[in-house]
């Protein structure tokens, strides 16, 4: 095995944002086979160590491509673009409204405890988050577009924390 291989060539995949799951979670699951340090335990202390490094890197490449946002990051930066840099705020000014909007629709929902307004909005939102899935995947694999897959990528993320305050503002509810 080859520390230089990045993520993809680790698991043997194309290097796309489209990726086949059930080929990414085959390929993780004989590598850890491969590398578990459990598999090392009688040999030398040297070989123990290359392992648990093996081990880490591949657990972390597949925690990597596995996650939208994380996967479209990485290939960004395979592209020596920083989709989060904290400096490149810009976005849609219609995202920036949509967002706003969700946001007071959760707000609405977690005030007068409307679950059922918080289901229709937890489709919406990953109705949304499907749909710039798709958009990051036409970027990034066909037109190569990285500078637009870049914002798409920050929407992605923005989406992700707005699931997830569904998620709290549904916990809250329930207890």
């Amino acid at each position: 095995m080859d520390f230089t291989h990045n993520h993809f060539e680790l698991f043997g995949l194309p290097q796309t944002y489209a990726l086949e799951r059930d080929r990414l979670d085959s390929a993780y699951r004989e590598l850890q086979n491969a590398v578990h340090p459990d598999r090392f335990a009688a040999q030398p202390e040297a070989e123990q160590r290359v392992a648990m490094q093996w081990a880490t890197q591949v657990n972390e490449a597949y925690q990597t491509l596995r996650h939208p946002v994380n996967r479209g990051v990485y290939l960004l930066k395979l592209q020596g673009i920083d989709a989060l840099d904290a400096g490149n705020t810009k976005m849609a000014p219609a995202f920036l409204m949509q967002q706003m909007e969700w946001r007071e629709a959760i707000e609405e929902a977690r005030a007068g405890k409307h679950t059922d307004m918080l289901d229709t909005l937890s489709d919406d939102l990953r109705a949304a988050h499907r749909r710039i899935e798709a958009q990051l995947a036409e970027l990034i694999d066909t037109a190569h577009d990285f500078a637009t897959a870049s914002e798409a990528v920050r929407q992605l993320r923005f989406m992700d924390k707005l699931i997830a305050e569904v998620g709290d503002v549904y916990e809250e509810l329930e207890s």
